[in-house]
């Protein structure tokens, strides 16, 4: 079974607009119901509402604000990663680490922890856990968009985080809190020429027989256009990637000005992406079924819709996935980029 993320209530507070869910292409609303949905590594049961035979995802309650965290360099946080680490850490500070940061300049790579991933989180004291200066390393302007990885070939939780947006690099860690540095796995000098941001990069455990790989990368990918795209790339080790060429969804493909904040899941025998508009293009995450080998591009349409009332404001992104005791969960950005708070949405 394929590992698509690690971890993770009900009803959705405020008015929700009426439903926008359309389907671009290959429309899939009679998709079993029956099968769960793959996150960590667990599968979990819920109605399929979504493309895909996916969960109707609600939103359930706000879990990071800015303004009351005591690490706030910017009013502003984004790209949450959830992580259930009460199986794999020995004294974790809570069954869930929940991995965030501002963007602006200094950014930083932050951790949140609790016990159910509806809450409460308890910010870690000393954040950040990485800086934007990190001798001999780096310096730079900002780093941002953590994405933690559980490798179970080496027993680590193994951190990719943009720094600037034209750089991607990995650190290493054994408890989740202290990270060794380990090197640049992306650069937009591995992509095609006029490339100018290659960030909000995820990494899964997913097999690619063909191409010898183990894990894929996904991340968006800017160029002189200054129109963004999704991207993908494959690995052995986690470490050494490949990178496609070529986007692996263009953001003409679904009718939008800019996409980003990919994620992957497995559901039914088959592999999805599932990514953000900008506010603009309706703010909505939308869904692609790539296949298992990733030789598909059905653009099924409207994967979350969001509400026009805050917290989310018409728009939601840079979604991860997970369970907790059967339930699925999604922990996503909730309102206007940068501008916006850490929401959960329950299947």
């Amino acid at each position: 079974m394929t590992q698509h993320d690690d971890a993770y209530g009900t009803h959705h507070s405020g008015p929700r607009q009426p439903s926008r869910r359309i389907f671009l292409r290959g429309a899939v609303a009679g998709a079993a119901a029956t099968a769960g949905i793959v996150a960590t590594g667990a599968a979990a049961s819920s109605a399929a509402a979504a493309p895909g035979g996916f969960p109707d995802y609600r939103y359930t309650k706000t879990l990071l604000t800015p303004s009351r965290l005591k690490y706030n360099p910017t009013g502003e946080i984004i790209f949450p990663c959830i992580r259930g680490v009460y199986d794999k850490l020995a004294a974790p500070l809570g069954r869930y680490y929940l991995y965030y940061g501002p963007h602006d300049a200094p950014g930083g790579i932050c951790l949140a922890y609790g016990d159910s991933l509806e809450g409460p989180f308890t910010e870690y004291p000393a954040n950040p856990l990485v800086s934007n200066n990190w001798q001999p390393h780096y310096k730079v302007s900002h780093v941002a968009s953590p994405h933690v990885l559980w490798n179970e070939d080496v027993k680590e939780l193994w951190l990719y985080f943009h720094g600037e947006n034209g750089t991607t690099r990995l650190a290493r860690s054994k408890d989740g809190i202290t990270f060794t540095y380990d090197k640049v796995v992306l650069t937009t000098a591995m992509m095609p020429a006029g490339s100018t941001e290659t960030s909000y990069a995820r990494v899964f455990r997913h097999d690619l027989p063909a191409r010898g790989a183990r894990y894929v990368m996904l991340f968006m990918l800017n160029n002189s256009s200054n129109h963004r795209d999704i991207a993908w790339g494959w690995s052995k080790d986690g470490r050494d990637w490949t990178f496609a060429q070529q986007p692996l969804v263009r953001h003409t493909d679904v009718g939008a000005d800019n996409i980003g904040g990919p994620h992957l899941l497995s559901r039914n025998g088959s592999t999805y992406v599932v990514y953000n508009t900008n506010k603009e293009s309706g703010g909505n995450l939308l869904i692609t079924e790539v296949g298992n080998d990733f030789s598909r591009r059905d653009h099924l349409g409207v994967f979350y819709d969001s509400g026009s009332a805050a917290p989310e404001n018409g728009r939601s992104a840079s979604p991860s996935f997970g369970t907790d005791h059967g339930v699925p969960y999604m922990v996503y950005e909730a309102g206007e980029r940068l501008q916006g708070s850490i929401a959960v949405a329950r299947g």
